[in-house]
């Protein structure tokens, strides 16, 4: 195994946790055209159906993920979507190697996936608790520009982005303790004053 092989494996199992179809479709375009080799069977991404698939889901993600409460919706739904195909991409990134290799990719990648949807998934809790808009908007534009930024950077120097995910992964997990923190004290029902 190799650390270049680790940052694919890593990196698209962390962006897919993010937006899944955006980091398909990039990396898929990437491979179609050249621009990257990627490791095991992550090259299947460049597959015509794929690409047209991830493409249209992209588009659909694109406004929903803008609308506040349909985009909280749309994260719940993608629970169960984002982080198992997490898991399979990171596996299908060694799908040179041994079964038991697969099978540890598969779930650090599912775990990663998780850390990455989590923090998003709180963070636009946290924004659509808001009454305006335009933080929502921006987190979802921001949310796109990380993914296909790091889909990029991935497939330039994917070894740079093993320290990003663990980086990332660290912060995750501080960020969501945080927000959870603040939304508890938000919610907090106040003590009732006595009368007498």
């Amino acid at each position: 195994m190799d650390l270049s092989t680790l940052g694919f494996a890593m990196g698209s199992a962390w962006l897919s946790g993010i937006n899944l179809y955006a980091t398909v479709l990039t990396l898929g375009l990437l491979q179609r055209f050249h621009l990257a080799n990627l490791p095991g069977d992550l090259g299947y991404l460049a597959h015509t159906w794929i690409l047209i698939l991830a493409g249209g889901l992209f588009t659909v993600q694109f406004f929903a993920d803008k609308i506040p409460a349909v985009d909280s919706i749309w994260d719940v739904i993608h629970t169960f979507i984002r982080i198992p195909a997490g898991a399979i991409l990171a596996a299908a990134a060694f799908a040179h190697l041994d079964p038991g290799v697969r099978v540890v990719a598969f779930i650090v990648g599912g775990g990663i996936a998780l850390s990455s949807h989590s923090a998003k998934t709180a963070t636009k809790l946290a924004a659509n608790a808001s009454p305006e808009p335009v933080s929502n908007m921006a987190l979802g534009l921001a949310g796109d520009a990380v993914t296909v930024g790091g889909s990029l950077l991935m497939a330039s120097h994917p070894i740079v982005m093993v320290a990003v995910v663990v980086i990332a992964v660290v912060f995750s997990v501080l960020l969501i303790r945080w927000i959870f923190r603040m939304m508890r004290r938000l919610f907090k029902p106040q003590p009732k004053e006595s009368l007498a």
